[in-house]
């Protein structure tokens, strides 16, 4: 299992990850309040501008003050890893 750094030493699990998007959209925004509502977010953005929003196979939403790409490209440098080391 491969964890990925979502900002100030908070990890995920990467398999875990559904998707990764933007909070500026109104449907986005909508889904995070549905689930502070019903208690399944975790906020891991130390107070600062929520950037990222990060959903999970089990409902749970992640706030994270790194940027979706940035995490996007962490993700993808683990999944590289994965592959090379498989090959060893």
């Amino acid at each position: 299992m491969k964890f990925i750094n979502i900002g100030f030493g908070n990890m995920v699990a990467s398999d875990r990850i559904i998707t990764i998007v933007s909070p500026d959209s109104a449907p986005v925004k909508r889904l995070v309040q549905d689930a502070k509502d019903s208690g399944r977010v975790i906020d891991v953005s130390c107070g600062r501008r929520t950037r990222s929003v990060i959903i999970t196979d089990s409902e749970h939403v992640i706030l994270s003050a790194i940027q979706s790409e940035t995490i996007a490209g962490r993700l993808d440098y683990s999944d590289t890893d994965e592959d090379t080391e498989a090959e060893e």
